[in-house]
């Protein structure tokens, strides 16, 4: 590796890495001090389109990258901790009982209120989440990227219980019509992508039929998640995003929490930086402000 200053670009196992995608990993790690280094190879590699010929992530990679950035002083990694599933894969889930169909709740959100949003941190809350996610969700469970929270919708009548699934977690790198909304150029978003989080999973559970609450459970998350994402990642969002498949959904509960329909994606993927996938499946792309300036906080 070539020995130049931290204003300079770098070179490492093949790839030169530009002053703006090394300051770009530097405020990834700075950013989520909580994350392992495991998560932060992968969401660097994801940032950064750092690829194997195949489309894998060239974790292990990107991991001695990150030590050699911190023996040249650029960043101070976290201390080495055990990891959990490959991130951002499908993993097998266990099928149990309490994943099973369950009876029939429906009505409005005044039969079943309150509605409340619960933090999923126990290991049997996680295995539950992810059974019902991979059960009924139509994308299935997939270990997320980078950082991310997880919620239980529950509902206190009829009969009080869980009525569905939340994830929120790392934001997609590129996406044109968000970026131009925005008014970013490559160094802005750079600086602040990570103050936007993705609602990247919202499921309510099949057997439950209850008019407006997907909008509610929309407007919950909005009102509950920043303070907690700030304390758990440091870093406080100021805009939420989502992709719908319109091949499937129309985003009307979205439009009834006032996300805002920004047009939508070009079908590369989330991280596709070397366009091989255009045009596959383009997505609808909505956007929250969780400030009134959001984009003047997202331009600074």
């Amino acid at each position: 590796m070539k020995n130049p200053s931290p204003a300079t670009e770098l070179t490492f196992k093949g790839r030169t890495f530009g002053r703006e995608e090394v300051g770009l990993v530097r405020d990834l790690v700075s950013s989520y001090p909580a994350l392992s280094r495991q998560e932060l190879a992968n969401t660097a590699c994801e940032l950064l389109g750092w690829r194997r010929p195949g489309g894998g992530l060239k974790t292990w990679e990107c991991k001695d990258f990150l030590e050699v950035l911190e023996e040249r002083g650029l960043l101070t990694l976290p201390t080495l901790r055990a990891t959990g599933r490959p991130v951002g894969r499908r993993t097998r889930v266990e099928r149990t009982a309490a994943g099973e169909t369950g009876e029939l709740i429906e009505g409005s959100v005044r039969d079943v209120a309150p509605v409340t949003l619960r933090l999923v941190q126990e290991a049997e809350d996680r295995a539950l989440w992810r059974e019902l996610v991979d059960r009924h969700h139509y994308l299935g469970h997939e270990v997320p990227f980078g950082a991310h929270l997880r919620y239980f919708v529950e509902v206190a009548g009829p009969r009080p219980g869980v009525a569905g699934c939340v994830q929120l977690s790392s934001p997609a790198w590129r996406m044109q019509c968000r970026d131009s909304w925005i008014g970013w150029d490559d160094a802005t978003r750079g600086r602040n992508l990570q103050r936007i989080v993705s609602n990247s999973r919202l499921l309510l559970l099949p057997w439950v039929r209850v008019r407006n609450l997907a909008s509610t459970t929309l407007a919950l998350v909005a009102q509950s998640f920043p303070g907690t994402w700030e304390e758990r990642f440091g870093v406080r969002p100021v805009l939420l995003e989502t992709l719908v498949d319109t091949t499937r959904f129309r985003g009307v509960c979205y439009r009834a929490a006032n996300w805002l329909p920004l047009g939508t994606t070009t079908g590369r993927g989330r991280m596709d930086r070397a366009h091989e996938r255009h045009g596959d499946a383009p997505k609808m792309v909505l956007v929250f402000p969780l400030q009134r300036d959001a984009r003047d906080q997202l331009r600074a």
